[in-house]
């Protein structure tokens, strides 16, 4: 445990310092000891939301924040080589309802480009009615929402009010901190599902879409 803390710490700093070549290197340490997905939540995911808590606590600048991201997204471009899948995958749009935090929503993206998805980007700051405009608009049959504040989270039940409203069937899953924190609000907010992490995503969106 106190091996992999300070490999943390050591990636986030070389995040943090914009170390592109010293982020890959620890990145790449013991790899073959992990799954890329597990090492993706161990590195990334971890360090990114501590960045991105240490910004709301302004610690870190939004330069900081941007660059972060970026090079993770490096990372994720080059350990998550897209791959074709021959069957026919379900549409997917993805958008941060309320927040501006795009962190986990950049994770969730990659997944998805490195699994076959072509998921439809709606923007980060959305209000409710400017993300169910632009799921209808999408077509898209899963609607992921990310959020980082929980009156942000608690919103996603207005979204799946105005899309009943329009007789728009959609899937909804939600992502992001409040849903960590709470196992069991997703259902409180009528989403059809919700993952402890952005790993999680693929068989969230399968297993939504086999329960149609």
């Amino acid at each position: 445990m106190e091996a992999k803390s300070t490999l943390n710490a050591e990636f986030k700093n070389a995040l943090l310092s914009i170390d592109r070549i010293g982020a890959a290197e620890i990145f790449r340490q013991g790899l073959c000891a992990e799954t890329i997905l597990q090492r993706i939540d161990d590195l990334i995911v971890v360090s990114l939301e501590q960045i991105g808590e240490g910004f709301e606590r302004q610690v870190y600048s939004l330069a900081q924040v941007y660059m972060s991201a970026i090079l993770c997204e490096e990372l994720l471009d080059t350990y998550l080589p897209k791959m074709v899948k021959p069957k026919a995958l379900p549409t997917v749009a993805i958008g941060v309802l309320l927040d501006h935090h795009t962190l986990g929503k950049r994770i969730v993206y990659a997944i998805l480009r490195s699994n076959g998805y072509e998921p439809i980007d709606l923007g980060q700051g959305l209000s409710v009615d400017e993300l169910v405009e632009g799921a209808i608009r999408s077509q898209a049959e899963v609607l992921l929402i990310s959020t980082l504040l929980l009156p942000s989270a608690l919103k996603i039940r207005a979204v799946r009010t105005r899309l009943d409203e329009q007789g728009v069937s959609m899937k909804i899953i939600a992502g992001g901190a409040p849903f960590r924190m709470d196992s069991q609000l997703w259902k409180t907010v009528k989403a059809d599902g919700s993952g402890a992490s952005a790993t999680d995503v693929i068989g969230i969106i399968e297993r939504v879409v086999q329960s149609s």
